[in-house]
């Protein structure tokens, strides 16, 4: 046990962020660098030896919280950072991005703020990485066997240093011109800078891993031909097809996913381009879509130097305490103000847009809406409430419906996909392809950074087995059974 009486003599302090007027004049991470340090050992000391550790259960990768909490509180760095590393490939992502389950099934949690959780575990990396703790750890042998990983994202880089490491030749394709998919292009840099993911990559290719980008499966090579050139395939090509919003002049220009929008402005920050193709300054932007993807574009808008920003969800306002129905240590659906949301625009929820306005050359003017309700368990639209709202820029962000099937991929492997549309699996994250595999959002839909990376782990053990004939010393966080789809 860290702390015995810390959960009782020391408040929950999370990190320092930038003033916000400086923030939203950079493309920085919006903490203070450093802020953490002073205050991280005595945060790690609120662990409150609990017993039954639920944290545990709720982090996807059953990451040993207690146990580094209690490193961290006593300065043993290196043994925090080893404890860390046990579970999860990329501590420096889940830190930054994850939106903290754990923290939500932590037990102080249940009549107290819970432990910074989150905060504890980025502290142990950053000072690993700055102390050089952070090694290449390649394989004592190689076993002659080879593997293909489709796609770049979390569940593919941790799948791909996992059979790395246990000693297979590992081949990471992503269509991108670089590695990290949606880490790379559709995560701001204000949230996580790049240099984060580059790192990684360079410690990856020590190990031995190779990476071949601008490679699309299923157009720029054949499934046939990479079954040919390798003993397995793990897919982790992610849920990309995004949700659409078909209604009248959806047509008109200045309407972009939020993925069209995202990536350009990630490409200017890495030198590509001068300027984003896609920009929201000086224009009234709207967001569609409430969930941390609109959060994305709300950031992004302000530092292009939008003229207003309004981000709609067609559901009501989530409350600030936890419902009946979603009892701890559960993950609740609450209320939160991201960094993006601090920085200013307006936030309205329960209204459905009905239609897009344009002027006389094609581009988006106007966007109308309605205010909407539950009534006997289904939305409807409240009579008299319809309105119009300016809007030069629009980005839809309202969720993906699974992985992509416009470049072949699925059909050229003859892959089946289960009832919500996405690749079905085995509890061996097996396809029903002999040697193909798939993980992450490809097989769940569209879910957390977390949960990518443990099903990339678990993937890579079902591969492992597979290879060696049903031994493998690769760890087991989880199987598709082992919890419920959704957190």
């Amino acid at each position: 046990m860290a702390d015995p009486k810390g959960f009782l003599t020391t408040d929950r302090e999370v990190a320092a962020t930038r003033p916000v007027e400086e923030r939203v004049g950079d493309w920085d991470e919006v903490y203070v660098p450093g802020s953490l340090l002073p205050i991280i050992g005595k945060q790690a000391g609120r662990c409150m030896d609990c017993g039954i550790p639920f944290c545990h259960n709720g982090c996807p990768l059953g990451n040993l919280i207690p146990e580094w909490n209690d490193y961290a509180y006593r300065g043993d760095w290196a043994a925090a950072n080893e404890r860390l590393h046990a579970t999860n490939n990329f501590p420096e992502f889940t830190g930054r991005l994850c939106p903290a389950p754990c923290e939500s099934a932590c037990v102080l949690g249940i009549n107290q703020p819970a432990v910074t959780i989150k905060n504890v575990e980025v502290t142990i990396i950053d000072k690993a990485w700055e102390a050089g703790r952070v090694t290449p750890q390649p394989p004592e042998r190689l076993s002659g066997k080879t593997v293909a990983v489709i796609g770049s994202g979390p569940a593919g880089l941790a799948a791909a240093q996992q059979l790395t490491r246990a000693g297979h030749t590992v081949a990471v394709y992503e269509r991108a011109d670089r590695i990290g998919g949606l880490l790379r292009y559709g995560i701001p840099e204000f949230k996580m800078e790049k240099r984060h993911i580059n790192r990684r990559i360079e410690q990856m290719r020590a190990e031995g891993t190779r990476f071949r980008t601008g490679v699309e499966v299923g157009r720029d090579i054949t499934a046939k031909d990479l079954r040919k050139r390798y003993d397995a395939v793990v897919i982790a090509a992610g849920a990309t097809t995004a949700r659409d919003l078909p209604v009248p002049g959806r047509e008109l220009a200045g309407i972009h996913q939020a993925m069209e929008y995202l990536p350009l402005a990630n490409k200017v920050q890495e030198g590509d381009l001068m300027t984003p193709p896609i920009t929201a300054e000086g224009k009234h932007v709207v967001v569609i879509g409430g969930g941390d993807t609109g959060a994305d574009c709300v950031g992004t808008a302000h530092r292009q130097g939008a003229a207003s920003v309004t981000q709609l969800e067609i559901m009501p306002r989530p409350g600030e305490d936890r419902l009946a129905h979603q009892p701890w240590p559960t993950f609740p659906m609450l209320y939160k103000v991201t960094s993006a949301h601090e920085e200013g625009g307006e936030r309205v929820y329960s209204v459905s847009t009905t239609r897009f306005e344009g002027d006389e050359d094609g581009n988006v003017r106007w966007l109308h809406l309605v205010e909407v309700e539950f009534t006997d368990g289904k939305l409807v639209q409240k009579e008299g409430t319809e309105r119009r709202i300016p809007a030069q820029l629009v980005t839809l962000a309202m969720g993906f419906t699974g992985t992509d099937r416009e470049n072949g991929l699925v059909d050229q492997f003859g892959l089946e996909l289960d009832p919500r549309g996405n690749i079905a699996r085995d509890a061996e994250y097996a396809t029903n392809v002999p040697g193909v595999f798939v993980a992450g959002d490809a097989g769940r839909g569209q879910s957390l950074i977390v949960w990518a990376i443990a099903e990339g782990r678990a993937a890579a053990r079902g591969v492992d087995r597979m290879l060696t004939g049903g031994h493998s010393d690769l760890p087991y966080p989880i199987r598709p059974t082992d919890r419920a789809l959704t957190v």
